[in-house]
């Protein structure tokens, strides 16, 4: 699919808009794949709702913000994020007139910066695009968000084969889609090879113990209250009765989070709660997991990267593709449930193997060179490459040719 526009005497410019941690690590290897792009030039937009944490991922991956936005504020409701977050994207649009605006996922933020372009007449990408859990107040808001995105979007940059298949369900038009993989799988693998020694002093405690280490994580809305409280009672049962661990809790900063986490894990000699990791600490976890449990859609795609299974902690997914794989199991929140998975994956060699060894459906380090053909052929300059195939596991990537 090409656009209808006339080509212009410049580069075609692509406009990245994004404000979080997982949004930036997702789309810096899009970035870099534009600015190696010898036809196209790309604009960095950030919203500035996580400044700190999407500046050190801009380090790592040597990114500089062309605009920020500056729309961090504490508290801030969603629907004033959402207003706030379109009116000053339609101000930069404006003023830099890009010839596609790239969003991703589904956060309020990024459903907002789509209005925005489509707003404007600016043709929109999505990436990420096409995940679904058919039910929209699980998650929430994220399942609105990313139908909304896609009612307005142009180019469709699906994950995964089955994130094709939603679209299709939905009469979106084939030659709008293309499956490239999972960008953080590329973030990872670059990431991966540039991990240094850990900062988070809990975590250099965990990996000096000579215990194996299980990763816990838990933020999301939905969890918050009592499934989180059954959650922690299981895993407390768990550091109990399987000694040879120690569980790492990095607490998101959300009181209702802390709190909850603190009052049924804190104190436990083998369970150590901490404060958010960095990216690049949260890479050495992954790398030295034994084991992860988590609410997270990013670390369902992260952790079989590095072939560490994963119990998922809610009871629903929009990322059933590892599910499927058998490297993730759907566990819940149920306290029985996630005790019986973890003791088994912890006791049973066998079980813990076979989740280890089931490979990656996420990508294989080439989504970001797939997307930027799509756009190039977007804007008539290229042409797409073949669509991902989930085959091949990530550490064995072998570099498309562009």
């Amino acid at each position: 699919m090409k656009l209808n526009s006339e080509p212009t005497a410049s580069r075609p410019r692509i406009a990245v808009v994004y404000g979080t941690r997982p949004e930036a690590i997702k789309c810096a290897p899009l970035i870099k794949a534009i600015e190696a792009h010898p036809g196209l030039d790309v604009t960095v937009v950030v919203t500035g709702q996580h400044t700190e944490m999407v500046d050190e991922v801009h380090q790592i991956f040597g990114i500089h913000a062309d605009r920020d936005l500056a729309l961090m504020e504490p508290g801030q409701a969603l629907g004033r994020l959402s207003g706030r977050v379109t009116s000053a994207t339609s101000g930069v649009l404006r003023e830099i007139r890009p010839d596609v605006v790239v969003v991703h996922g589904d956060t309020s933020s990024s459903t907002a910066a789509a209005l925005a372009a489509f707003s404007e007449g600016i043709p929109v990408v999505h990436l990420e695009a096409g995940l679904r859990s058919h039910n929209l107040r699980n998650p929430f808001p994220e399942e609105g968000n990313r139908r909304m995105t896609t009612a307005i979007t142009s180019l469709h940059l699906c994950p995964t084969p089955l994130a094709r298949q939603n679209l299709l369900a939905e009469q979106i038009s084939p030659n709008s889609i293309v499956v490239t993989g999972n960008t953080v799988v590329d973030a990872l693998l670059t990431a991966k090879t540039d991990a240094d020694e850990p900062e988070n002093a809990a975590l250099r405690a965990a990996l000096d113990s000579g215990r194996r280490l299980v990763l816990l994580t838990m933020h999301r809305r939905e969890s918050w209250g009592k499934p989180m409280e059954a959650v922690a009672d299981a895993v407390r049962q768990v550091a109990d009765a399987v000694t040879d661990i120690v569980v790492l809790c990095p607490m998101h900063p959300n009181p209702a989070v802390r709190t909850t986490l603190t009052e049924r894990l804190g104190g436990h000699e083998r369970v150590l709660l901490t404060e958010p990791l960095s990216y690049r600490d949260l890479v050495a976890a992954l790398r030295h997991a034994h084991l992860v449990m988590t609410d997270s859609g990013g670390i369902q795609e992260e952790a079989p990267t590095f072939g560490v299974p994963v119990l998922v902690l809610r009871d629903a997914t929009e990322r059933p593709e590892a599910i499927e794989a058998g490297c993730a199991r759907l566990t819940g929140t149920a306290p029985l449930a996630v005790f019986t998975d973890a003791a088994r994956l912890l006791l049973d060699e066998d079980a813990h193997g076979a989740m280890a060894q089931a490979g990656n459906p996420y990508g294989d380090g080439n989504a970001a060179v797939r997307a930027v053909a799509a756009i190039a052929e977007l804007v008539g300059i290229g042409t797409r490459l073949p669509d991902f195939e989930a085959t091949a596991i990530s550490d064995r990537a072998i570099p498309l040719n562009v």
